[in-house]
């Protein structure tokens, strides 16, 4: 049978009160019988049950989503699977939630992390744009004992918090692969666009694409990235003009989450042009443009899959376990039309 606390407290020669304030990390525990307790620990071969242990003292586990206002499809896909893990962890004492700040202001962003009461939550999954006030709040976070996970895209990683998502390198060196073998010999330009620069995973992802581009597709010249800011009007614009000053543009990369907009404005401005288009993340737009075939690929990483990763690791954090680091991992996958999964989608 498994090793109890009472054996463990046996083994080490200390009291059931010790252990418990050494295995929670409580204050008041003597240096010399917490040596006691670690020892006896790998000597009897002892467990934490974490569940057992939130079982007996009624713990309730409180993570938060904090999660951008500006968005589209892929937002509303990321809240539809935050809303599905929060009703299929409510039978198990866990509460999650979402909400939605603007992220283009990096001190609104920081004031509204640094108010977080720690004792009000256990864990917070951010997903925010890099910046020195954000990444200080997020530090000040993990000093207050609230485990943070750096949620999908923005922030320089860190070493005292973890980090859910895509290799973004990686994603748009696949990007750039996909892109030169479907382009061909054709020699031209390629369009790129971004919702915004200020990302770190446009920027990484913009790297990644040009690296493959630059070194096995030399007859290609990828144009500077075009910022749309999520700006319908704006978007129309800087689109139509790049087409018309480049006539030999062949291919559009889009390298943000959401498509719609900038794909829409490029079909309304290309005219009889065949264009090469791979973008990100699967949206029930990126799906239809897919069956379509307005759309070449999709790189994409799973949104469900995300969240329940980033609720497992806070709870693992949360219950000082270690993680399982390969079911955490999210796959970089790339969806034509003809693997296309059949999946329920948030809505148009």
């Amino acid at each position: 049978m498994r090793p109890t606390a009472k054996d463990l407290a046996e083994a080490a020669g200390v009291s059931l009160a010790t252990v418990d304030r050494v295995l929670n990390e409580r204050p008041n525990v003597s240096p010399k019988a917490a040596r006691k307790v670690a020892e006896a620990i790998e000597r009897i071969g002892f467990v934490r049950n974490p569940a057992a242990v939130a079982l007996a003292r009624n713990k309730t586990y409180r993570f938060r989503f904090v999660l951008p206002t500006s968005g589209d499809q892929y937002l509303a896909e990321l809240l539809a699977r935050v809303r599905e893990a929060k009703e299929a962890l409510r039978a198990d004492s866990t509460e999650v939630g979402a909400v939605q700040i603007p992220m283009s202001d990096p001190h609104h962003v920081a004031k509204y992390l640094t108010a977080i009461d720690h004792d009000a939550v256990d864990g917070v999954a951010v997903m925010a744009p890099e910046s020195p006030q954000v990444r200080d709040a997020l530090l000040r976070l993990v000093e207050r004992g609230v485990k943070v996970v750096q949620f999908l895209s923005g922030q320089e990683r860190l070493e005292s918090a973890d980090y859910v998502g895509i290799d973004n390198f990686a994603a748009g060196a696949t990007a750039g692969k996909i892109a030169g073998r479907f382009i061909g010999a054709r020699p031209g330009k390629i369009m790129v666009v971004a919702e915004t620069m200020m990302a770190l995973d446009s920027i990484q992802r913009r790297l990644g694409f040009d690296s493959i581009i630059n070194a096995q597709f030399p007859h290609l010249e990828s144009l500077p990235s075009l910022e749309t800011y999520a700006d319908e009007k704006r978007a129309d614009l800087i689109i139509r003009r790049t087409l018309q000053h480049n006539p030999d543009t062949v291919a559009v990369y889009v390298l943000s989450s959401e498509a719609r907009v900038p794909l829409t404005a490029v079909w309304n401005a290309q005219g009889d042009r065949p264009l090469t288009v791979i973008a990100h993340e699967h949206t029930p737009f990126s799906a239809q443009a897919l069956m379509d075939e307005r759309i070449d690929a999709v790189i994409a990483q799973d949104p469900g899959h995300a969240v329940r990763s980033a609720l497992r690791i806070m709870r693992a954090r949360a219950d000082h376990r270690e993680l399982l680091a390969s079911q955490e991992r999210i796959r970089i996958e790339v969806l034509l039309k003809e693997n296309l999964p059949l999946r329920k989608t948030a809505g148009l």
